[in-house]
């Protein structure tokens, strides 16, 4: 069994096509397992690809993110050079095409969906709540566990939880108050933190109240690498410094950080 686990990085997007294998190999020689998020059709379905490629030790979870279900900016690290089909209209979620991808074996999760307001006009925010709605009910549907991700949206992102979900997952990228973990971890959801606890207290309360059979990490890779690879470009091998910060901030080794963070990952994506 490998000490680490990455449960949210991007080496199916095209900032990684070049080297991805050469990504993945430096993590699985870290002794670290990793999930790729995707966050339309095509990055979903990329995902999947990845994973099939190893016979343990990658995985996949697919999905469409909130701020593709609408016009949006245009970032290259995910869609690469061009993209001018992404910002002009948003995905439609189909619901048959993410049954197929939810159904492969590879696949462990559903997400990344949940709320964005972030960068959202408020028109938007319908298609996002319906998008986020049925990839709940496909969760149910298949007995897969949420990837959330939550931006400015915490309390509305709950209210639809409680209202839909008969499955548990993961809010991925956890960067809400101490309150708003209470929330998602009493409705049994996990809450996973990134490089940024690396760089900032802010979040440093949330993390020692949190239990820590309840607590996840990821790297977001490519983005927010962690202390001390700040302004280089993130990947999976470097979820050890998260791990290592989660436990400076309980009071326990990193070897017993990084068992618990895994033991989470297996009973909540069934690994």
């Amino acid at each position: 069994m490998p000490k680490y686990i990455d449960i949210h990085c991007h080496t199916n997007f095209q900032v990684f096509k070049e080297d991805y294998k050469d990504v993945i190999k430096r993590a699985l020689r870290g002794d670290t397992w990793l999930i790729n998020v995707g966050t339309q059709a095509d990055t979903s379905q990329r995902a999947i690809e990845i994973a099939r490629e190893y016979p343990e030790g990658v995985y996949a979870s697919i999905g469409l993110h909130p701020i593709h279900t609408g016009k949006s900016y245009h970032d290259e690290k995910e869609l690469g050079e061009g993209g001018a089909e992404f910002t002009s209209r948003g995905e439609v979620f189909d619901h048959d095409t993410y049954l197929a991808l939810a159904k492969d074996p590879k696949t462990v999760a559903i997400g990344e969906c949940g709320l964005d307001y972030y960068r959202t006009e408020p028109e938007s925010i319908e298609k996002q709540k319906q998008a986020f709605i049925a990839q709940i009910e496909l969760a149910n549907e298949v007995g897969k566990p949420l990837m959330l991700h939550v931006r400015d949206a915490y309390e509305d992102t709950l209210e639809i939880l409680k209202k839909y979900a008969k499955v548990k997952g993961a809010v991925h990228f956890f960067v809400g108050t101490p309150a708003q973990a209470k929330n998602f971890l009493d409705f049994g959801f996990m809450l996973s933190f990134t490089g940024v606890l690396t760089f900032t207290h802010d979040y440093d309360e949330v993390v020692k109240a949190a239990p820590l059979d309840m607590i996840l990490n990821d790297t977001d890779s490519p983005y927010v690498a962690p202390v001390p690879h700040r302004g280089k470009q993130n990947e999976p091998a470097y979820i050890r410094e998260v791990t290592k910060r989660i436990a400076e901030l309980k009071g326990i080794s990193e070897e017993e950080a990084a068992s618990a963070i895994m033991a989470n990952a297996r009973r909540l994506f069934k690994i």
